[in-house]
Formats: structure tokens, sequence, C-alpha cells
């Protein structure tokens, strides 16, 4: 399970995990050290010993992290984001108490190419409780962040020197789903901009919506879109969600209901047309399950998803005229719990990381098949979930 947002640790805040990959693409960063060990960097849930963002090096060609050490100390720091110049890290601290206001944090840190080491530039609160979410627009000017117990989203601009500014946007969501439990009121999960900068999507795992904002690039402001959210059936609780490489499709992985749905997106209008919702799960499977993380191969022709609870990842092959998806195998993690994975630039590894376990294992993918296969390379963390890329200079 996801730490539903309502179950607290002892401690009372929500933790999360981010692994940043320096890697040679245009999302990954030269150093050094060489392209073909680019720096990386994993956040953690700050329990079992952990206290914030680590370092490593990734080998490409073996697949092999080496550890570098801390990074930056730091409170619960979630996802992570990277601006397009590589040179900052944003992260969303999940809590729910900043300076006595009911939110949690969004935090920025300047990156040493040379020592992998981050500093601390500032914080800002995320106008919102328990934020799990954060990425950037196209142009690196702003960073968006997803509150999911307040269900709220909200976009800072960036200044010059990596610090972030106060909000430019922020919208609370209004609103309820079928399950009274879960579904009670909004709970925004997700958001990003879409490939030409011009909206931006929002996953509200409450509603049961995949919202559509108008984002306007040059002051940073989101409006609603027309209409404004694509519905998901009732009760699925959408999550993630991740645009093909040509922007004409969009996958969106729904928590609650294990399953991956596809849509055709109209690049000019903003408008999400449903082609098709599967099942993450293989048929007569009993136990329980939570649909986690999405995303789509470079290449275009595979989507990947992760189930807690199966502990595996689904894949997929996708239809390159109609986005509809056909499942090729489920591959179990060797660990509990893959809140998170993702794959390098080049779409060579996928990293799969056990939340329950405290390992990252490594999976070497078939760029003509989709299929992964391990690669016996598995990195000790405390409670590992999300990864994302840093841009090349």
């Amino acid at each position: 399970m996801r730490f539903h947002r309502g179950m607290k640790t002892t401690s009372g805040l929500f933790v999360l995990v981010g692994l940043v990959v320096w890697a040679a693409s245009a999302r990954a960063s030269g150093n050094a050290a060489g392209p073909e060990k680019p720096l990386v960097y994993v956040g953690t849930y700050t329990v079992r010993g952990s206290q914030g963002i680590y370092a490593y090096r990734f080998d490409a060609h073996t697949g092999e992290l080496t550890a570098l050490g801390m990074a930056a100390e730091t409170t619960n720091p979630s996802f992570l984001a990277v601006d397009p110049s590589g040179r900052f890290v944003y992260a969303v601290n999940e809590q729910s108490n900043y300076h006595g206001e009911k939110s949690g944090a969004v935090s920025a840190f300047a990156i040493d190419r040379q020592s992998g080491k981050l500093t601390f530039l500032n914080d800002v609160s995320s106008h919102g409780a328990g934020p799990c979410y954060v990425s950037l627009d196209k142009t690196g000017k702003y960073v968006l962040v997803a509150n999911y117990d307040s269900g709220s989203v909200a976009v800072f601009p960036r200044q010059k020197d990596g610090r972030l500014g106060p909000a430019s946007a922020f919208v609370q969501h209004h609103g309820s789903s079928v399950n009274h439990e879960r579904q009670e009121g909004p709970h925004a999960h997700s958001i990003e901009v879409s490939p030409d900068n011009r909206f931006a999507l929002a996953a509200d795992l409450g509603l049961d919506h995949l919202l559509v904002y108008r984002f306007d690039p040059a002051k940073g402001t989101l409006a609603p879109n027309d209409p404004p959210f694509a519905q998901i059936d009732p009760g699925l609780g959408p999550r993630h969600f991740a645009f093909t490489p040509n922007g004409r499709f969009v996958d969106v992985v729904s928590e609650m209901g294990s399953s991956v749905s596809a849509f055709s997106y109209d690049a000019a209008s903003g408008v999400l047309d449903k082609r098709q919702t599967l099942s993450m799960l293989p048929k007569g499977f009993k136990g329980e399950n939570d649909g986690a993380e999405i995303y789509v191969h470079p290449n275009g022709k595979f989507v990947y998803a992760s189930n807690r609870g199966r502990d595996c990842i689904a894949v997929f092959a996708i239809d390159a005229t109609q986005g509809t998806l056909t499942p090729i195998e489920d591959v179990p993690t060797q660990g509990k719990t893959p809140r998170h994975f993702a794959l390098d630039p080049t779409g060579s590894y996928l990293f799969a990381e056990n939340q329950d376990s405290d390992t990252i294992v490594i999976f070497r993918i078939d760029r003509s098949t989709g299929r992964l296969t391990a690669t016996g390379r598995v990195v000790h963390v405390p409670s590992p979930v999300c990864l994302t890329f840093v841009a090349t200079q």
C-alpha cells in the first residue's frame, strides 16, 4: 500500500522517497567522472536510520551503483525534480506542519557536480498538507506541487539562483467520489505540464479526475480548461500519469483500481478522450494491491506500471495508432512495495524501488520486446521510492 493518506507514521509525518539519476541523455548531467558514470541522488523516508538524500554514481555499462554518501540532510524528502539546466534539485518535504501552518514544504538545493553534495538554498510552504509530487515546467522557471492531504496544487516561480519564490498559483480542489473512506474529499496526487508547456494535468485520487489547466508560462498561473477534467471510472483513484513521447496519448495508473487507463490527447485543445481501461493484475489474483507508478519507454512502444501487494512491474505494448495497451508480462520486483520505479533516459535499465524491503533492484530492458531481466544488482537504501534524471549542460 502507499501509506494511504490518513495513515500516519508514529511521528505524524508522511514520508516518501525520491531518487535522482544523473545520466548521459537529454535529462542527464555530464560531470568529471564521465557520462558512463552519472551521478545518482536517492531521497528517503527519514526513518530506519535515514537522514535525507544520498548520492551514488551509476555505471550505465554494468548497471552498478556506487555509494558516495549523504548529499543533504533534510526531513522526509519526497518526490524530486531537477531543473532543465541540471543545476538544482527540488524536493517536497511530505509533512503536515510547516512552521505551525497545516502544510508541507518544498525545498531547493544546488548541485555540486564534482562531489555530488547538495547545498540547501531555501524552502517554502507547499500551501497544503502532505505534498507528494513535484515537477517543473518545460522552461524550468516554475515548480509545480501536488498536496495530497489538502487536495490542492500550487505553482512556485524559480529564481535565477535556484531559490523558490512565493506561489504564483494555487488551486484548491473540491468534491468527492464513491469510496467514502478513501475518496471523502480531494486528494491531488501528481501534476505535470504538457509537452508543449501550454497545459498542466493533475491526477486527483479523491475525485477520480484527471484535471486539465491552461498553464501560462509567462506568469505561472493555472486556469481551468474547457472541459476542466477527464473522468476516470468511479472508485479507481488515479495516481500518476505519463505522456507518450509523441504527445498523442496519456496513460494513467490508478491506485485503488490497480488499473491503467489510456487516453488520446489533443495538444491544441488540451482535451483527453479515454480509449481503454484495463487491469494491471492477472486473472484470479485475490490479494490486496495498489497501483503506484507509471512510465512510458523513450521509444514510445511500451508502458511500465508498478503493483504494490503483488509487488511486480506490469509491462504493456502500445498500439502506435490507437494508443491502446496490450499486456506483455508482469515481473516480480524481488522486494516489497515498489512505490516507485524509473527508467534511465536511454531506456536500457529500470530501477525498481522496494519501499518496505529497503532495496533498489536494477533490471535490464529489452528495447525490442519491452521485457525485463534482472541484472543481479541490488542496492540497499532505506525506504526508496522515486527516481528522476538531471539534464545535461
